[in-house]
């Protein structure tokens, strides 16, 4: 029998939300503070994926200008009701500080609600309706009997409350298109707490609510419960959680929780999660929350259970049987020779991507225009696209002329504005045109550091990345010249949501990309020829020493 590889989504792919339409498989995740809105992977055999769209592209349906690291789109909700695709999403615009555990700190937090639709999933999606800020995490449920239920976890701000406050429901009006009648606490979670993500199926009588409870980080977990009603009460699953590492810390996949079910075409079901990947030596994500599926099943009892009833996360798991359906592998470089950038590459937080970047102002280049600083939660003049595995070899070339050392340009290995590592060219009256690395630590007391200017000639340059694991080097090379190696070796555990900066959210995963800042606001540019990005076996390459 054929069997899946976890994760199926690799890299950071948070919240996974699964749809069948037909033959066809959808999975639908967070993006967070990354433009454009939403990713959606297409499948036809529950084994091959492949990126087929980000729906929130216009401004109209998406303005994330100043929203916070690891806020903007958390937590979509894919659904079809026979004649339309609806995806339910929340645009966070206000988080806050917060304690360990993510109970405590803040108690204001903004959280905007919205649905679109469409006729096919790859089209153009309507503009947003916007739904109700009363917490995060909202999905719609299509009842049989054509009603449509909003379900979202509950936010309490009051001193002395569960921030996390149970999740609700409020039945949808598509004509009105607007909530309508009561709201009413259907869940009020399990002792673990932190209980949102929730997700209605109805079977055999049953109405089943799915939760995520214990947090994202090592606690996460799958909660199951039952009513014959939808607005409860609901019953408890008999082992609470189904699916979860939090006790299990010898399982691969870590950190499992917030899924989501789907049935196949034969009636067999399966269920998407989200997982990490620890690094060996320093037990950290660097890819972030990925997506990972596993096969379950419905016992005598009604409940549902992981196939082997250990509820661990499983590396591997039967795959349903379908007709093999992979897809071409994307190359491993991007060549900039088309108006728009390839599907792989996203930028933060702007809906005007034309004031960040252009495709034609110079054929078969990214020409990225300085704009804010690279910590800037505005107008940064950054494009990445994620990485998605512990050994990568990432390259790019450059032509830039700074003039004075407010403007830089280079390579950039970023997780969020006070988490990356930035090799790049500036110029000043000491050095001339120069390259170093500026790093920003999170977990040091000092929070940026920088190596030593290493003059350099005008012209092209090379710059080149080696990640292995917690290990990460910098090279570059002027022309065709060789490689110049850093001496330095960069921690690259920092991008991680476990190397917190205090008080800070921290939910999304390592990118990889090209960047340029002109801090005096004349807009100098910087020219990218191609990006290679490579998954490899370290060892292999003879440019790395010991």
């Amino acid at each position: 029998m054929a069997e899946i590889t976890n994760p199926i989504l690799p890299g950071f792919n948070p919240d996974p939300s699964i749809l069948r339409v037909g033959d066809d498989y959808y999975i639908a995740t967070s993006t967070f503070e990354w433009f454009a809105g939403v990713q959606i992977h297409h499948s036809r055999d529950l084994v091959h994926w492949r990126l087929l769209t980000r729906p929130l592209r216009r401004p109209s349906q998406l303005n994330m200008l100043g929203d916070p690291d690891s806020c903007g789109i958390w937590a979509p909700c894919l659904t079809h009701d026979g004649e339309l695709f609806h995806l339910i999403y929340t645009d966070v615009k206000r988080y806050g500080r917060t304690s360990v555990g993510g109970a405590s700190g803040a108690s204001l937090r903004d959280f905007h609600n919205y649905l679109v639709t469409a006729k096919t999933i790859d089209g153009e999606w309507s503009d947003p309706v916007y739904l109700n800020s009363s917490g995060f995490d909202p999905s719609l449920f299509h009842d049989d009997d054509g009603r449509k239920w909003l379900v979202n976890m509950l936010w309490d701000h009051r001193p002395g409350r569960n921030r996390f406050a149970g999740i609700v429901a409020q039945e949808y009006s598509a004509t009105g298109q607007r909530l309508v009648g009561e709201r009413v606490n259907i869940f009020a979670g399990t002792k673990l707490g932190l209980t949102e993500g929730p997700h209605i199926y109805k079977r055999g009588g049953y109405y089943y609510l799915l939760t995520a409870e214990g947090g994202t980080a090592w606690n996460h977990a799958v909660t199951l419960a039952r009513s014959k009603s939808l607005l409860g009460p609901y019953e408890l699953h008999p082992h609470g959680q189904i699916l979860t590492a939090r006790d299990k810390p010898d399982a691969p996949l870590q950190r499992a929780g917030h899924a989501d079910l789907v049935e196949t075409q034969s009636g067999g079901t399966y269920m998407v999660y989200l997982c990490g990947r620890p690094l060996k030596n320093r037990g950290r994500c660097i890819l972030g929350r990925e997506t990972a599926i596993q096969k379950m099943v419905w016992r005598d009892d009604g409940w549902l259970y992981t196939e082997a009833g250990d509820g661990k996360p499983a590396l591997t798991t039967p795959a349903p049987d379908l007709p093999a359906h992979p897809f071409p592998a994307a190359p491993e470089r991007a060549e900039f020779t088309r108006p728009e950038l390839p599907i792989d590459f996203q930028w933060l937080r702007s809906p005007f991507p034309q004031e960040l970047f252009s495709l034609t102002a110079r054929p078969g280049h990214l020409r990225i225009y300085g704009r804010e600083s690279i910590g800037s939660l505005f107008r940064q003049g950054l494009v990445a696209r994620r990485l998605e595995a512990h050994h990568a070899s990432i390259e790019t070339e450059m032509d830039f002329t700074p003039a004075q050392y407010q403007q830089a340009a280079g390579l950039v290995c970023y997780y969020n504005s006070s988490k990356f590592h930035y090799l790049h060219v500036s110029h000043d009256e000491t050095h001339g045109r120069h390259i170093r690395v500026m790093s920003a630590l999170p977990d040091s007391v000092m929070a940026d550091a920088f190596t030593a200017p290493l003059s350099i000639p005008d012209g092209p340059i090379g710059l080149r990345a080696e990640i292995d694991e917690e290990r990460l080097l910098f090279a570059y090379r002027v022309g065709g010249g060789p490689w110049r190696r850093l001496p330095d070796v960069f921690d690259a555990s920092i991008l991680s949501d476990e190397a917190q900066a205090p008080g800070t959210p921290n939910f999304t995963g390592t990118f990889v990309g090209m960047a340029c800042q002109d801090m005096a606001g004349t807009a100098n540019h910087a020219d990218f020829r191609f990006f290679t990005y490579r998954e490899r076996d370290f060892r292999a390459d003879p440019f790395i020493v010991g």
